[in-house]
């Protein structure tokens, strides 16, 4: 922002100077009105180019430059090398020969922008205007500025003149704006580049918290927006402070910007500054005896030798930098050492050529040509004759040429630029209507065109005007015997398809040190895995605490420690946090304790169910076995079992078949056993009912087939709806999640909530029907029926699944399959004891009451007690009693035996004959 302001001021001097110097009314001529007093080497030409450089540091007064730049001055060398060069190739640009003009801007932009002026209106005191405006510009193009904000200044002056600019060190990268800079090119890549470079740099090593320096000016300034911008997008770190450093080297300024150093945990620091600055800081640096950093260089002072002095170096060693890629010039050094202070004069230059000789011919030899008058005594005077081969003079180490190899390339490039255009064909050229440029009304806009100046020049340029990037890495080391070397050891290339690509040769880095190895430079240090990184409130992103990750999300070095990544539904965080782990399965199994329970239990009822029948066969013929409907109580001993057995289905872990047959089974096995025992309920009643007068008619709605055919018809109703379940709507297994976050529940989900509910349903309504019947029928007498037992029985059956039902709801996972087995093991139990096991203890512990006599006994004193029947029935049912005991079952005795009012002829009479032989027995008790 200082450049650009101080540049419209300038500007404003400059057309007041025009405005001035011509008047309105078109003169025919124009007189150059003031002269600038600057320090300048000529060289006449067809064509000429110019060139601005540094000859001298400072400004004293007015335009008297001092602190003569031996640098600066090979620097102007080199352009002059290169003309010379491209003059000699009769290749290049033949016929035609190129001069140079070149102008010291003495460290200062007011001198620099005055060269600029000078070199873009020419040298000519007066020229007459012609109305064709036809002739040759004074300079086609310029190789310079040095600095980003001279550049910025010039070219805002020069590019509305069309002067095209080749700057070889400016890297500002906003000189890249083509709109506001149209002629601006530059064979240095952009501070854009640069800065990205720095940060591979930094991702390279690991060092996320770095401190920035920057110079005050627009290459500072831009560089810091860079920075920032970049270095968030890329995530590559934070920045423990940003400092502007004086320009004046202000030292309470410089004294707090140490102590802010010297304070931060951050121990890698940047340094965007010409090398001035950085003497200015490194002398506060050394006065505070700050150690223990890691230096990072621009390409503006990584290899400034002013900096390697033995003072400096314990500090600056080990210092990192990005420099100008170097390059090799032949013939530059045959080139320099031809220069001479005879030679010089022998030849035909200007005064300040020759001056400028002088003055580098003292600097490299310390003498004078005119000593002073007060220092005669102690200066040395130079004679000319000095050897420049005898002397070490940084003019002539070119071990190191990274400026000038840029330099070089400017030059080439207006001059190839140059050459093609004058090469061109006529009617194929680059110009309107196909025209083609030519030497004697050669124009600047032909020269700065931006497509065509891309097109001729050999250096390659983007659309920006910017050089392809590279970069050399440097590493400054101390040699054991007191020299500093600037060691390359990487680079970093730009590329528009990879981004930017650095290499380093890591083994060849010298680290200032104790451990030789790379310095930590964190804000906070990485998180272990199994924790993310949780920031700190104010504080910068790679601040940030170190919090473990939830259950269910895991964190790993090879995955983003900001966040915690979740695992996929079948997998679970280690109890470290750090991976995903298979889920636990969680279904009822055989192989746990509460599995095994079931089981076990599950096979002892269908043993038991077994070992029942079995005894029931073997004393079928008994008259306990033959007086309670054997054929319905051998289907409820085959029912019961297979109740038993469908428990198995719900233990192990659940597949297809198993989740369909599972309900299916069992809501059939225990309709088939409820069936039976409400058959034998009703037919309990209707045989009661029979034996009173005028009941017998109802007898005949309840024989054998009406008893299999009841049951089969009640049995098939469920059949029907678990077909009608499975087909619409099967039931099938699922990992259930929502129970247990780190396991995996299997289940089998009922698919139809509604099938699963008529299921149930359907064998409530019966069990509630028979229940109610034998609770009717509770206070028959007990050898005419088993209401009782069936009423018991029924109640528990009742009781364990109305019970069920809540609890079966509010049991997560395998416990559901568990209620529901003990629901079926509970209510199976619950009917086999009730039902059988009174009739299994008289059958097997007291057979002397499995006798007609008792069973007879037991039934007369019963009806008398109850005076249930008149006397004359009394005697008649003394003979059904009969035969009960000979072994027939009361509801077989009935239905083939009725009182004689209802009795019929039928062949089932002359079973139960026996019986009626024996009512002489029963009317002596």
């Amino acid at each position: 922002m200082l450049g650009f302001l101080k540049a419209c001021f300038l500007i404003s001097l400059f057309f007041f100077y025009l405005l001035s110097s011509c008047s309105s009314s078109l003169p025919p001529s124009c007189n150059l009105q003031k002269e600038f007093l600057l320090n300048e080497m000529h060289k006449p030409g067809d064509v000429v180019l110019g060139g601005l450089f540094e000859f001298f540091h400072s400004l004293i007064i007015g335009f008297l430059c001092v602190s003569f730049n031996i640098l600066g001055f090979r620097h102007a060398m080199t352009m002059a090398f290169a003309v010379e060069e491209i003059n000699k190739n009769a290749n290049l640009l033949p016929n035609v020969t190129l001069g140079y003009s070149l102008y010291d801007n003495c460290g200062g932009l007011l001198i620099g922008l005055s060269a600029a002026i000078s070199l873009a209106s020419g040298r000519e005191e007066q020229f007459v205007l012609q109305q064709n405006c036809s002739g040759i510009p004074p300079v086609i193009g310029i190789v310079g500025e040095m600095y980003s904000t001279f550049s910025i200044a010039i070219s805002d002056v020069l590019g509305l003149y069309k002067m095209p600019i080749v700057s070889y060190y400016a890297t500002c990268s906003c000189l890249s704006d083509q709109q506001r800079f149209p002629t601006f090119f530059r064979t240095i890549p952009s501070d854009a580049f640069q800065v990205r470079a720095m940060i591979q740099i930094l991702k390279y090593f690991g060092w996320t918290w770095v401190g920035l320096l920057i110079s005050g000016d627009d290459y500072g300034l831009h560089v810091a927006q860079s920075f920032q911008s970049d270095l968030l997008q890329s995530g590559g770190g934070c920045l423990a402070y940003l400092e502007v450093l004086p320009w004046e080297g202000d030292q309470n300024e410089l004294r707090r910007i140490v102590e802010l150093m010297k304070t931060s945990t951050a121990r890698v620091v940047m340094v965007f500054a010409n090398k001035f600055r950085m003497i200015q800081l490194m002398k506060e640096v050394v006065r505070q005896n700050l150690t223990g950093l890691q230096w990072i260089a621009s390409e503006a002072w990584s290899a400034a030798s002013v900096l390697q002095t033995p003072v400096l170096m314990p500090y600056l060693r080990g210092t990192l930098g990005i420099a100008i890629r170097r390059g090799e010039i032949p013939g530059l050094m045959d080139f320099l050492l031809q220069i001479h202070p005879e030679e010089t004069d022998n030849k035909q230059t200007n005064m300040h050529e020759f001056q400028h000789v002088r003055q580098y011919w003292e600097y490299v030899f310390q003498c004078k040509f005119k000593p002073t008058e007060k220092a005669e005594s102690s200066e040395t005077k130079c004679t000319g004759q000095e050897q420049i081969n005898n002397v070490e003079t940084e003019f002539l180490d070119l071990s190191n040429l990274r400026p000038e190899y840029n330099i070089y390339k400017a030059v080439y490039a207006l001059a190839y630029a140059l050459h093609n255009m004058l090469q061109c064909e006529p009617g194929r050229g680059p110009f309107s209507r196909n025209s083609c440029a030519n030497q004697k009304s050669l124009e600047l806009w032909q020269v700065w065109k931006k497509r065509v100046l891309l097109l001729f020049m050999v250096i390659s340029f983007d659309e920006n005007g910017d050089a392809i990037p590279i970069y050399d890495i440097m590493n400054w080391q101390w040699l054991p015997d007191g020299r500093t070397e600037v060691v390359n050891v990487g680079d970093v290339k730009g590329s528009e398809s990879k981004g930017e690509e650095l290499l380093l040769h890591e083994d060849k880095i010298f680290w200032n040190f104790e451990s030789k190895k790379p310095p930590r430079s964190v804000c906070s240090e990485s998180c272990p895995a199994g924790t993310r990184m949780a920031r700190k409130k104010g504080q910068p992103v790679c601040c940030y605490d170190c919090v473990p990750c939830p259950e269910g999300k895991i964190s790993n070095q090879s995955s983003d420690l900001s966040l915690c990544g979740v695992c996929p539904s079948d997998f679970w965080s280690s109890p470290q946090r750090d991976h995903c782990v298979l889920k636990k399965t969680e279904f009822l199994s055989y192989n746990e304790p509460l599995g095994i329970c079931l089981t076990t239990s599950s096979l002892l009822g269908t043993f038991i169910c077994v070992v029942i029948l079995g005894v029931f066969i073997h004393h079928r013929q008994t008259p306990m076995v033959r007086a309670n409907n054997s054929e319905l109580s051998f289907l409820l001993l085959v029912s019961l079992k297979f109740c038993f057995l469908c428990s198995l289905l719900f233990i192990g872990q659940p597949r297809l078949w198993t989740c369909q047959l599972r309900h299916a089974a069992f809501g059939i096995s225990f309709v088939l056993c409820v069936s039976c025992i409400l058959v034998k309920t009703v037919v309990v009643v209707a045989v009661f009912k029979a034996s009173k007068p005028g009941g017998g008619a109802s007898l005949k709605w309840f024989g054998a087939v009406q008893q299999r055919g009841t049951v089969f018809l009640l049995t098939s109703i469920q059949a029907a709806i678990c077909t009608v379940w499975l087909v619409s709507s099967s039931p099938a297994p699922h990992k259930n999640t929502q129970y247990h976050k780190d396991k995996i529940v299997y289940e089998c989900v009922v698919g139809s909530k509604v099938g699963f509910a008529v299921l149930f349903g359907y064998i409530g309504l019966l069990a509630l029907l028979s229940f109610l019947l034998a609770f009717l029928a509770r206070n028959l007498p007990d050898n005419f029926n088993e209401a009782k037992l069936i009423t018991f029985s029924m109640l528990i059956f009742c009781a364990v699944w109305v019970a069920f039902v809540p609890a079966y709801i509010n049991s997560p996972g395998k416990y559901a399959d568990a209620v529901e087995v003990f629901a079926i093991l509970a209510s199976s139990f619950g009917l086999l004891m009730a039902l059988f096991g009174p009739k299994c203890y008289i059958i097997l512990l007291r057979p002397e009451r499995n006798t007609k006599k008792i069973l007879h006994s037991a039934v007369r004193s019963n009806l008398s007690q109850k005076q249930l029947l008149p006397p004359k029935e009394h005697l008649q049912r003394e003979r059904f009693s009969d035969s009960e005991r000979s072994g027939e079952t009361g509801p077989c005795f009935y239905l083939q035996n009725p009182p004689k009012e209802h009795q019929t002829a039928t062949a089932g009479s002359e079973r139960c004959s026996s019986g009626l032989n024996q009512n002489k027995e029963v009317r002596t008790h």
